[in-house]
């Protein structure tokens, strides 16, 4: 079995006259947290979604634990092993807790009995079991990125993608959060994170890469990272920079 589970070989996006994306290249070791930062227009977003199949690579060559999943469909890279959350949390309305992490699983098997028993294990894993049948239209914000994130775990990833998992929470909630990550990869899941919130990377992420303009800028720890002054300079300026502030 290889270490390396991801490996991005030079992808590239434009959309009209933009280039959103432009030769990235970066791998990912199995049992590895690796943050993804960058200002806002970086490209982040649609690194993620050329990686988890919602956007075909207008060039280069994406490998999940030695498969070609370049340009594949969401539903067969899922297949694969990767899922992701997204930024905007939108269970199954008219369902319950539950109900959304078994339809999770389905994609791993046709056994419901085995999928039920899975989603009341996430359940328990993610502090929701006394909110099991409750319908997921009336859970709070934060209680729907909990199920966002358990959904993504029903289909038994590999890979699991998350993008700004603590928009929106309260200190609190991205601390609960943040200890459900790491128990994420305690169990044997490989986790690749978008986030703003520098302290929330800095204090999850094992490696950290940048991007700017499409670009991949900064690749390595993170303590190490955030100094770089090209880093600094594209998130607060030249003025940051020189000044020395």
């Amino acid at each position: 079995m290889s270490e390396t589970l991801l490996t991005v070989e030079g992808i590239a996006k434009k959309f009209g006259g933009v280039q959103a994306v432009k030769n990235l290249s970066f791998d990912l070791k199995r049992g590895e947290i690796l943050g993804l930062l960058g200002p806002n227009g970086a490209g982040k977003t649609t690194a993620f979604n050329m990686i988890a199949g919602h956007i075909r690579p207008d060039q280069g060559k994406i490998t999940l634990d030695g498969r070609n999943i370049t340009g594949k469909a969401p539903w067969d890279v899922c297949k694969a092993g990767l899922a992701r959350t997204f930024q905007l949390s939108k269970p199954f309305g008219g369902m319950s807790t539950r109900e959304n992490l078994v339809v999770g699983n389905l994609v791993k098997t046709n056994d419901r009995l085995r999928s039920v028993a899975k989603a009341d294990e996430l359940l328990e894993f993610l502090g929701m079991s006394q909110l099991a049948d409750i319908d997921a239209d009336n859970l709070t914000a934060f209680e729907r990125r909990k199920v966002e994130l358990g959904r993504a775990l029903s289909t038994e990833p590999a890979l699991l993608l998350m993008d700004e998992v603590v928009a929106g929470a309260t200190p609190q909630e991205a601390l609960i959060m943040v200890e459900l990550i790491k128990k994420v990869r305690d169990k044997g899941v490989t986790v690749l994170i978008i986030e703003h919130v520098m302290k929330v990377i800095m204090g999850l992420s094992d490696r950290v890469i940048v991007m700017h303009l499409g670009e991949l800028m900064a690749n390595g720890l993170p303590a190490d990272v955030v100094k770089q002054p090209n880093v600094l300079k594209a998130y607060f300026g030249d003025d940051y920079v020189d000044t020395g502030a």
